[in-house]
């Protein structure tokens, strides 16, 4: 790992501590700026909260939401040389919150238990899964639960789903929903 493959988390208990991940292509962490946009939406500190971060490369998203009081964060990512580098550094952090999960996102979905009351959805640019996951996540929310996306396009969303606010910088365009089911997801 290079100099370069390192993000900075900017709020929280772990503040500008360094987390390293691997030099995979088309690994690209949140930027700064708009981590720290997201986390004014959603407000600086996070306490008992339950989150997902789906496609999580170097677990900016899931760190950072750790370091902001999360009481537990599920990091799905793939690619093992990734899943190596993101329980390193959940050690070196001493993140017992976090449970780092080698699997496809989406299969990873289908057979989860799991409900949270945030969700983190950064899949590889441009490749349409920010759709697919978003259509799927439904039943592993909470009654109210908010959802991050980056996708290269802006999603068309219906209910149960409400836009809650939206920006871009550069190429990356991101958004936070709110998932308004009333209903407590049934356990498949």
């Amino acid at each position: 790992m290079t100099g370069r493959n390192r993000v900075r988390i900017i709020g929280g208990a772990w503040r500008s501590r360094l987390v390293r991940f691997p030099g995979i292509p088309g690994l690209r962490p949140t930027p700064d700026r708009v981590r720290e946009t997201l986390f004014n939406w959603l407000g600086q500190r996070l306490d008992g909260l339950a989150c997902l971060d789906l496609f999580a490369g170097s677990g900016a998203l899931g760190f950072e939401a750790l370091s902001r009081g999360a009481s537990r964060v599920v990091m799905v990512e793939r690619d093992r040389a990734t899943v190596e580098a993101l329980k390193a550094a959940a050690t070196e952090l001493g993140a017992t919150g976090a449970l780092v999960v080698a699997s496809d996102s989406l299969a990873w979905l289908a057979r989860s238990g799991d409900r949270f009351d945030i969700a983190f959805l950064d899949p590889p640019y441009a490749s349409g899964l920010a759709g697919q996951a978003l259509a799927k996540l439904g039943p592993r929310l909470n009654p109210g639960a908010r959802v991050y996306v980056e996708s290269a396009e802006p999603l068309s969303v219906d209910p149960p789903w409400t836009p809650l606010r939206e920006g871009s910088a550069g190429a990356v365009r991101f958004a936070l929903y709110q998932y308004d089911n009333p209903e407590p997801p049934s356990q498949p």
